[in-house]
């Protein structure tokens, strides 16, 4: 049985993988630094030059060594992933002679919202102010304690931490409509979110409570036929509840 010849498109392939191999064989010989695999998939002598600089920051056990209330009321709290240092700076000059070496003591309003300013981009539920309009010139400390930052009461607008939606809702048809309309949250989910988490509307059926054409609803209201509009889809599947503009 007599092999066909190969096609051209495959010698030209053929000859692109091999000039590719030597390119990548040569630039690691001269670009690659020699040490690098040594120690793993990086440069081993990094090592060396990273243990020569000196150590800045002490970790947060060092800090609970002796500020062990601060660390218990921390350890308990919301702030008990935040390293200690991340508040109050680096802290190894501190922590090896507390008396020479003073920490950094926070006190402006906008050391807190470098997380706690409203963003956008910041999870759903993550607590969050606008600084120009939340308790305006009162220092954050007056109200939290940063070592335990609950809330000195419980929060009475869910724009507390549903910043983003409180706002796309302010714009819209339904922003004179309470939360509560449409979710159902338990007491439990102001003090703690997750333990209880607020029912969302599963049926068209709840929509047709105000845009059905026989709804008791104004007459202003826009009105659909729930059993022929939208066919198997969710209401929400095309209009955003808390934007529920049609598209």
């Amino acid at each position: 049985m007599r092999l066909g010849r190969v096609p051209d498109q495959v010698l030209r392939l053929g000859i692109l993988f091999v000039i590719a191999i030597g390119v990548l064989v040569v630039a690691r010989g001269r670009f690659v630094p020699k040490s690098f695999g040594e120690l793993g998939h990086y440069r081993a002598d990094a090592v060396g030059i990273a243990a020569e600089r000196p150590i800045r920051y002490a970790g947060a056990e060092a800090c609970g060594d002796c500020h062990t209330d601060v660390a218990e009321a921390k350890g308990k709290s919301y702030h008990r992933g935040v390293s200690c240092e991340v508040c109050h700076g680096p802290a190894a000059a501190h922590a090896e002679d507390p008396g020479a070496a003073q920490p950094v003591i926070p006190h402006s309003r906008g050391d807190c919202v470098h997380c706690h300013g409203y963003l956008p981009s910041r999870p759903t539920g993550f607590p969050q102010v606008i600084e120009a309009s939340h308790n305006p010139m009162q220092p954050c400390m007056d109200c939290h304690n940063p070592h335990d930052p609950t809330p000195p009461h419980t929060p009475e607008s869910c724009s507390a931490c549903h910043g983003q939606i409180a706002r796309t809702k302010a714009v819209s048809p339904h922003r004179v409509l309470e939360c509560e309309t449409c979710h159902r949250a338990d007491t439990r989910h102001r003090e703690n979110p997750r333990a209880s988490l607020p029912t969302k509307p599963a049926r068209r059926e709840f929509c047709g409570g105000c845009h059905a054409p026989d709804a008791s609803s104004p007459k202003n209201i826009p009105r659909v036929d729930i059993a022929s509009h939208g066919g198997r889809y969710l209401c929400w599947q095309c209009h955003y509840p808390h934007y529920p503009e049609a598209r």
